[in-house]
């Protein structure tokens, strides 16, 4: 487990790693176990696939499943689309979340609320956003939870992380990410 420090340490390391890059992208749900690393490992994969200058990083809210790996139908949603996400671990939002991404897109209203209460000023307020509105501006439509049902519940989150990720890979494409 990180220390407060070596999480800091690491946080300015990635950082400076990717300054050059056009944005950065965090995605944040309750737990970091479901819905925000699969939107990772599609965001990750298209940035990977379109050779776009981004990087993605998740983050949740629950401490009861820091340091645990995304739940067991997300990695075999995921595995089932070619994409591997078994080797991420969970970590909580920080306030230096902030200083470090450009765009934060949450799944729902909890998690909207939770990364806004943490907003120092409106410069933050301004990067958070629900993934969905990339889709639906202004809707702020919600990513259902799935871990309380089946798999059939991830498959549809898959979905609609699917297409969110790509409206994003083609704002990234297209220069107009970083725009508010």
């Amino acid at each position: 487990m990180l220390t407060e420090l070596a999480f800091v340490q690491l946080s300015l390391f990635f950082l400076f790693l990717n300054k050059d890059r056009i944005v950065n992208i965090l995605m944040v749900c309750l737990g970091n176990i479901c819905r925000s690393p699969m939107a990772e490992g599609l965001m990750h994969d298209k940035i990977r696939k379109w050779k776009l200058d981004a990087a993605v990083d998740s983050a949740g809210f629950e401490s009861f499943h820091l340091d645990d790996n995304p739940d067991s139908r997300a990695i075999q949603v995921m595995k089932a689309h070619g994409i591997n996400i078994s080797g991420h671990r969970m970590r909580l939002f920080r306030e230096s979340d902030f200083d470090l991404f450009d765009k934060i897109y949450v799944m729902d209203r909890y998690n909207y609320q939770d990364v806004i209460s943490m907003a120092r000023n409106e410069n933050d307020l301004a990067k958070v956003d629900f993934i969905l509105n990339v889709l639906d501006p202004g809707q702020d439509n919600l990513v259902p939870d799935p871990y309380y049902g089946g798999v059939n519940g991830f498959e549809k989150v898959y979905a609609l992380l699917d297409r969110a990720t790509d409206a994003i890979a083609e704002d990234i494409k297209e220069g107009t990410a970083n725009a508010s």
